[in-house]
């Protein structure tokens, strides 16, 4: 259903409003440069600081834009179970593909409440599901029988991993069945991610190298692992340099850099990036060719 290259895109803004031009642009680019599908509105999108019109909008604009090219992936967690359901109907309404829920956040639920809390979404759901699992920010870490209980669900259909643990690929595989669409959530380890039988990538590094994440996901996918190790190489310090600051702040100084016009504007409490962190990725860029 889902695979490849997957950038989670960031949100463009201008004097405090989503920059609706900026985006349609970079969305089209995305799709020329050979991203597979689409994410607005997850982390990397300052989802958290998006209003709900807002959030609604950006989605509904990223579908206008791909047309049907590729498809697109709303983000729609929360950690009301209530309020997911409403932002799962909401991206169902102006045409999402499917809704990338997280795992809830601060109020640290059991196992049988994380079962609970995407089963209940599931049922409420006309669309597919793909899970978010992300324990250093949400805590909470839904356990690979946890997984398995919900991916018996129709609508629960894969899984974006960034646990940075690379063994649950193969847990996860024999818990949920081969057909259970495993999508890494760490740019660094999609290389092994994708080797023990994952098939794609949630990027942040794809919002700045999207040609080169393509080739990279493709690689993998028809096993021309000498060519993919070369090409994990020379994104590797980009994909460490866009962590060099909060998320996407540094992201945000990537594509100021390589896209002409792209602002850094970025809502509080994030803050635009460190000088620091833009000579880091001012040599990752050289490193990577894309500067």
């Amino acid at each position: 259903m889902f695979f490849g290259s997957i950038p989670a895109l960031v949100t463009p803004f201008s004097n405090g409003r989503v920059s609706e031009d900026t985006f349609a642009d970079f969305v089209e680019w995305q799709i020329a440069e050979g991203s597979d599908a689409l994410v607005p509105c997850g982390t990397t999108g300052e989802s958290a600081t998006l209003s709900r019109d807002e959030h609604r909008e950006v989605i509904a604009h990223a579908v206008q834009i791909a047309r049907g090219r590729v498809p697109v992936i709303a983000g729609c967690g929360s950690y009301s179970t209530a309020a997911a359901i409403e932002m799962v109907r909401a991206a169902a309404d102006v045409g999402a593909d499917a809704a990338l829920v997280v795992v809830p956040y601060y109020n640290k639920p059991s196992q049988a409440g994380l079962a609970a809390h995407f089963t209940t979404i599931a049922d409420a759901s006309p669309i597919p599901i793909v899970v978010y699992n992300v324990p250093s920010r949400t805590v909470a870490d839904i356990s690979v029988e946890t997984l398995r209980k919900v991916a018996q669900h129709p609508r629960i259909t894969a899984i974006k991993d960034a646990t940075g643990n690379l063994a649950r690929v193969t847990a996860q595989r024999l818990a949920c069945g081969k057909d259970f669409v495993q999508l890494s959530g760490n740019d660094d380890m999609a290389l092994g991610f994708n080797a023990m039988g994952g098939v794609g990538c949630i990027s942040v590094t794809a919002n700045v190298a999207p040609k080169l994440c393509s080739d990279f996901q493709r690689a993998t996918r028809e096993r021309r692992w000498d060519e993919a190790l070369k090409l994990q190489d020379q994104l590797y310090p980009l994909h460490a340099a866009l962590f060099s600051d909060a998320s996407p702040a540094p992201t945000k100084y990537a594509l100021s850099r390589v896209r002409a016009g792209f602002s850094t504007e970025i809502r509080l409490p994030l803050v635009e990036a460190s000088d620091a962190s833009k000579r880091t990725v001012d040599e990752a860029l050289a490193h990577a060719g894309l500067a």
